[in-house]
């Protein structure tokens, strides 16, 4: 058997089952007994199957796919969330077809197109382009990562928790004032709840606080030269004072650090800076940064696991619909770093 392809027929005649039942073992197991499963399973193992993969695919057009639609990977968190995504392969044993949107909904309703080909069996997105109602449409499972989830199943941090973290340990560092520095986006956005912690905290505190919400680039030339208009502005209108700056993402924080170092040498007495995700550029920094860690690999697992979930029910003969849409929320770690007291 060693030196030719195992076939159904082969497996039929080593176990005297008909190969409907063979057939039925690899795509309806739950139909056969589980004493007549474990004898088929013995069987592959003594004739040394290898499974056709392809041929399973046109079998039961289920194709152990999933698809996943990104927005970029110059943000550090979602170069982070893929790696952590990609490694639970060995858990779950799903591939991925990876797709970059940069935001463009057009772009992300072709690359959808291009999967749904693939006959992928379920998608993590994280970009923002198209409407989880639009998303829904598809009847496919889907998991959002941080964006827009009124229709779908997701797994976010707790953005407002995480911001009220961070604002904390800033009003601890003797700072003037506070700044955070973040996007234009919808409120409907979970890293919206960054902002609503951030001016929560500081005025409940009577702190005094300014918001920058400003398109923050779309590559890392934009978003230095964006972070540096940005610094020149808070030089001018708060001279001689203590800035507190809460950074949206790791990235900004670096971009703005490694801006504080050229002038200075070091992280100027007049600055305290902390950023959002814990991605591994925060302390690879050339001064470690305080953060607020997403958990970004639990927040991974927990997508794989959910959306397994969902694409599970779906091969049963009788699956039940999903009545209730799910919304985790992971709690955000406080990383105190270099950059803050």
């Amino acid at each position: 058997m060693d030196k030719k392809k195992v076939t159904f027929d082969d497996i039929a005649k080593y176990t005297n089952f008909s190969k409907t039942t063979i057939s039925r073992y690899f795509n309806h197991p739950d139909s056969l007994t589980v004493e007549n499963q474990d004898i088929i399973a013995q069987a592959l193992i003594d004739l040394g199957y290898q499974k056709n993969k392809l041929a399973k695919v046109l079998a039961n057009g289920k194709s152990e796919f999933i698809g996943i639609i990104i927005p970029n990977l110059y943000l550090h968190y979602y170069a982070e969330m893929l790696n952590q995504i990609l490694s639970t392969y060995r858990t779950f044993g799903y591939k991925f077809l990876v797709f970059m949107s940069k935001g463009n909904a057009e772009t992300e309703r072709e690359y959808i197109q291009e999967l749904l080909a693939y006959k992928i069996e379920g998608m993590i997105v994280l970009s923002h382009a198209i409407p989880s109602s639009e998303l829904a449409s598809y009847n496919l499972p889907i998991v959002a990562i941080e964006r827009e989830d009124q229709y779908i199943n997701s797994v976010n941090t707790d953005n407002y928790m995480g911001a009220v973290q961070a604002t904390s340990l800033l009003s601890k560092n003797n700072c003037d004032v506070l700044i955070h520095v973040n996007s234009v986006f919808p409120k409907d956005i979970p890293a919206y709840g960054r902002i609503r912690g951030f001016e929560d905290t500081c005025r409940e505190n009577s702190i005094r606080y300014e918001i920058i919400l400003r398109d923050l680039g779309h590559s890392p030339q934009e978003i230095h030269k964006i972070m540096a208009e940005i610094y020149e502005y808070l030089n001018r209108k708060y001279p001689g004072q203590r800035k507190g700056l809460f950074m949206s993402t790791d990235t900004h924080a670096n971009s703005m650090l490694n801006i504080i170092f050229r002038e200075y040498g070091s992280l100027s007495d007049a600055y305290r800076i902390i950023g959002f995700d814990d991605s591994p550029i925060a302390a690879q920094a050339i001064l470690p940064i305080s953060t607020v860690g997403q958990q970004i690999d639990k927040i991974a697992y927990e997508a794989m696991e959910l959306l397994v979930t969902r694409m599970d029910e779906r091969k049963k003969r009788r699956p039940k619909p999903q009545t209730e849409l799910i919304h985790k929320k992971i709690t955000p770690i406080l990383i105190r770093r270099e950059t803050t007291e």
